[in-house]
């Protein structure tokens, strides 16, 4: 029994920050409805290419973190369109709201705390926002990269910060909010009380910097951008291979022992490196010395004369390689459109569920915009086909 497939998400989202939070929780089984404005719906399903011209609105990046949710569409500027939403909250009824709108925006558009929580008590309520709930300032992914000091942290030490290659203070933040709603879950089952949630990306952000914020503030050490090497160990970095790069970690000195024993790095046995504060004081030189060992192997020769030796290492793989490793293929997830029969790969889940085991890892296809409108608004509200019509051409859904 999975009581999280009786629990139904009603989510005001856009973008990405959002949107990822509430496919993790329809990855566990829960009934997650996307709520957009008519017409327009969510801007990033515009983004990429659609996948068939006739349809504008699901295009590639759409459909990444989407799967497994239903879609309606709402005018919430309409008094109209805000009695639905209260309607729906109360009829289906709801057990977590969510938005990422900016908190200017929650009392006109009817959506804070203390107006839906008068309709439905026990309701929890997220907010996620850049910079808090009494800040509208607007926030992007790598905005929160430059001020949460990420950018500042990733790239070479000579060269420009540079964004992560993903987008981590969007999906870091998804993933906080996804656990404090678990306990204001867990909350409600033993005390009956709903909750406020808010989450800001630059907590979320700004919490991963744990090394970087000790050591600049009770140490004075600044850390900053070191390319692929490690602040406090050595050698660890990415090296030539003869047909690709590895990236080698050595955590300890012991590992350090085992790797100079390893037929062709007989030659960096150099007391001087024994010990890991030795290596870190030369370890601009020790990195060449290693990779011109490096560059005389093959990718799958190093590997195994570290797996040999019991050293971590593993080949740079390209997303493509990625998807084929045996460790991430049997867990990729999968949807397919009922209309058309296109089926898209989707990243797996962090940790398997129950809901997609019982499924073979497939979610319902990502929706069409208010392609739920009917099913939605007539089972739960019990609208008609003419009512819904005249709604549709008042602009109200």
């Amino acid at each position: 029994m999975n009581p999280l497939q009786d629990l139904t998400v009603l989510s005001l989202e856009q973008a990405t920050v959002l949107p990822y939070l509430t496919y993790r929780l329809a990855m566990d089984g829960l009934r997650v409805i996307r709520v957009e404005p008519p017409g327009r719906g969510d801007p990033n399903r515009r983004v990429g290419d659609p996948f068939r011209p006739e349809e504008p609105l699901m295009s590639s990046y759409f459909f990444a973190i989407n799967a497994g949710k239903e879609a309606i569409t709402l005018n919430l500027k309409d008094p109209k369109g805000q009695k639905l939403l209260h309607d729906l909250i109360a009829e289906l009824p709801v057990d977590v709201f969510a938005t990422n709108q900016l908190p200017k925006n929650y009392e006109p558009l009817g959506i804070d705390y203390d107006t839906l929580r008068k309709i439905r008590p026990d309701l929890i309520w997220v907010g996620i926002t850049g910079f808090g709930p009494d800040s509208n300032e607007a926030a992007y992914d790598p905005i929160l990269q430059a001020r949460g000091g990420l950018m500042d942290l990733t790239g070479e030490p000579d060269g420009p910060p540079e964004v992560v290659g993903i987008p981590l203070p969007d999906m870091g933040t998804s993933e906080h909010a996804y656990g404090q709603i678990m306990k204001a879950l867990y909350r409600r089952a033993v005390t009956g009380e709903g909750a406020r949630i808010d989450v800001a990306m630059i907590d979320s952000t700004v919490s991963w910097l744990t090394q970087p914020i000790t050591m600049a503030k009770t140490f004075g050490k600044v850390m900053t951008r070191r390319g692929n090497t490690h602040e406090f160990f050595a050698p660890v970095s990415v090296y030539p291979t003869r047909d690709g790069y590895v990236y080698l970690a050595v955590g300890n000195d012991l590992q350090w022992q085992r790797l100079v024993a390893l037929p062709g790095f007989e030659g960096l046995a150099d007391p001087a490196y024994e010990t890991n504060a030795g290596r870190i004081a030369d370890v601009g030189r020790l990195n060449e010395r290693i990779a011109e060992v490096t560059r005389a192997l093959g990718t799958e020769d190093l590997l195994g004369l570290l797996r040999q030796a019991r050293i971590p290492g593993s080949r740079v793989q390209t997303v493509p390689e990625v998807c084929e490793d045996p460790a991430v293929k049997p867990k990729l997830l999968r949807t397919r459109d009922p209309q058309t029969g296109f089926e898209v790969c989707l990243a797996p889940p962090p940790v398997p569920t129950e809901f997609l085991r019982e499924r073979g890892g497939e979610l319902s296809f990502p929706p069409r915009l208010g392609e739920h409108n009917a099913k939605v608004y007539g089972e739960a509200l019990g609208l008609s086909e003419d009512a819904l019509a005249r709604l549709t051409d008042e602009g109200v859904v």
